[in-house]
């Protein structure tokens, strides 16, 4: 698993810099980060927040045993961490100044629902920083790999899940539902960065779900598929690592 929290937190270096200086925290905010995983920009948000503190919430167990290691071992005290489904946490009332994600606010059963448990979560006027993909279309790392390893007539339904949040007529009438106002959407166009190397990338990407549902959803033997995974990854290759272009959002708001 940490070998899994380094390579999200290196995939997302480019991406993760935008999400800070959107987030601007101040040193008295009460931040909460929704779907923090190992917990690196819940960490960023509480060591400026000096005088307030951070609440990383994240569904899986193992991310946030990791989180909480790497926040004592720096010696953090103003920042926590809970297992649960922002769709339905108990969250208290009208308590945060900033909500920031990274990434961890696409996968809701029930959208609507979760984005108005968030906003009672914050207090009137606190700002919502959120970064997304971009529609599929806009995204090479998932449409390259997926076409390298399978057949389009055999992706799942699952596979649109991370950009469910990307047409910004979609997201922003979510997010008006649930009380949000003055909602505004910066692209950012940055490559993710899948490892140093050819093979230590083709190590770390068949161990994702991105890989082994395209090759569980094709007949071919799966070595061939391996092997055009591989030259694909060969030919993005560059003097930074393996890179593929990617399109997020920054998208921000405030709660009315």
């Amino acid at each position: 698993m940490l070998d899994r929290a380094d390579f999200y937190d290196a995939e997302l270096k480019r991406h993760n810099a935008h999400l800070r200086a959107a987030a601007s925290v101040g040193v008295r905010d009460r931040v909460l980060d929704i779907g923090c995983g190992a917990g690196q920009s819940t960490r960023e948000a509480a060591r400026v927040a000096v005088q307030g503190d951070a609440l990383g919430l994240d569904t899986s167990l193992e991310m946030l045993e990791v989180a909480r290691r790497r926040s004592n071992e720096a010696g953090l005290r103003n920042v926590a961490f809970e297992q649960g489904d922002a769709q339905h946490h108990p969250f208290p009332a009208d308590s945060f100044d900033l909500c920031i994600s990274r990434f961890g606010v696409m996968f809701f059963a029930d959208p609507a629902a979760a984005f108005a448990n968030v906003a009672r979560a914050m207090r009137p006027g606190a700002r919502l920083v959120w970064m997304v993909w971009q529609s599929q279309e806009r995204n090479e790392w998932s449409g390259a790999i997926r076409r390298t390893l399978a057949p389009p007539t055999a992706v799942s339904a699952d596979a649109s899940m991370p950009f469910s949040l990307g047409d910004p007529t979609i997201t922003t009438e979510l997010l008006s539902t649930a009380g949000f106002v003055s909602i505004d959407f910066a692209e950012v166009r940055e490559p993710v960065f899948y490892g140093p190397d050819v093979d230590r990338a083709f190590d770390a990407l068949i161990d994702l779900y991105l890989v082994k549902d395209a090759l569980a959803r094709t007949d071919e033997a799966p070595d061939k598929a391996l092997q055009r995974l591989r030259d694909l990854l060969e030919a993005h290759m560059t003097t930074q690592g393996v890179l593929f272009d990617s399109r997020a959002w920054v998208v921000t708001a405030r709660r009315a």
